[in-house]
């Protein structure tokens, strides 16, 4: 594990208001004890990264008591509330509240575009092969142990990948980027670390490592896509909602994340697309550029 300096803050580039913004973190000062202190990685390795954590912590979320911390948590990061698709006080728990959903005109669907799958930074790449680390240099990306499935992943040597990163602040349903016909969900078990770059800078491997889903969509035109949900510290479940083996527009929802932070991941075949010229360019400076789900994230060929 290559060793890196704290981060002490996290910047993103936010594609609405064109400009370089301070990132909030839930959770700051604990996610810098767990990766930075060596009573914390000590704690990380014994407990924290185990499922069971998580799911304890997930199962206080869930209890009627944690309603209580859903107003506050909005005024603390000044959520938009005309955006959800009930009010505030109607949700019997925080976990509920978490991955609330949200009005159809809240999220508008790209016409003629490939879409962002989530909410979040997005980091996006034209070669998974040269990649050369997402947010510490040397840190190299090795997309077989990611897909776990060798036969697989050799159809995505050179392929275009995105890493679309949620915080707790965001809205946790996950969509398709495309449209086509999505096959069943295989689920790759393992542990639960963090997927914030507190925790990545110091070990990049933590999204092969960590429990994920993928499932493939057959496409008209771009063959084969990939789609992953990254498990993270905390995230109780990661839930599907779609119906396999079924065609699926794109924008549907595929799913939904519980309490956490966490990941998707978008992979595409070689050749097949081209993103949009904001999140390349931000991206080759290891920025991450926020924007929402629906909107435009590049192109096919």
């Amino acid at each position: 594990m290559l060793a890196s300096p704290p981060v002490k803050t996290i910047e993103f580039y936010n594609r609405y208001s064109e400009r370089m913004e301070t990132e909030q973190v839930y959770g700051e000062a604990f996610l810098k004890w767990a990766y930075g202190n060596p009573l914390g990685k000590l704690a990380l390795h014994s407990f924290i990264k185990r499922a069971a954590f998580s799911q304890w912590y997930g199962n206080r979320m869930d209890k009627n008591c944690s309603k209580s911390k859903v107003e506050p948590f909005i005024r603390d990061y000044d959520l938009n509330i005309e955006e959800f698709a009930q009010q505030p006080e109607t949700f019997a728990s925080f976990n509920e509240f978490f991955y609330r959903k949200l009005k159809t005109e809240a999220r508008p669907i790209s016409e003629d575009s490939i879409v962002f799958p989530a909410d979040g930074r997005h980091l996006a790449f034209t070669n998974i092969d040269k990649i050369d680390g997402f947010f510490v240099k040397g840190q190299t990306f090795d997309i077989h142990q990611l897909i776990n499935d060798r036969e697989l992943s050799a159809r995505y040597a050179g392929a275009s990948l995105i890493l679309s990163r949620l915080c707790p602040v965001d809205y946790h349903r996950f969509h398709f980027p495309v449209s086509g016909h999505a096959s069943q969900t295989r689920l790759i078990n393992g542990p639960l670390f963090s997927v914030s770059p507190i925790a990545l800078s110091r070990n990049l491997s933590y999204l092969w490592q960590n429990k994920r889903t993928i499932t493939q969509i057959e496409t008209p035109s771009m063959g084969k896509v990939l789609m992953m949900e990254i498990g993270a510290t905390c995230v109780g479940s990661i839930q599907q909602t779609y119906c396999a083996d079924q065609a699926i527009q794109k924008g549907e929802e595929k799913g939904y994340f519980a309490f956490g932070g966490s990941s998707a991941i978008v992979i595409f075949e070689p050749g097949t697309m081209q993103f949009s010229k904001d999140i390349l360019s931000n991206s080759s400076k290891q920025i991450e550029t926020y924007a929402k789900m629906g909107d435009s994230m590049g192109h096919a060929i």
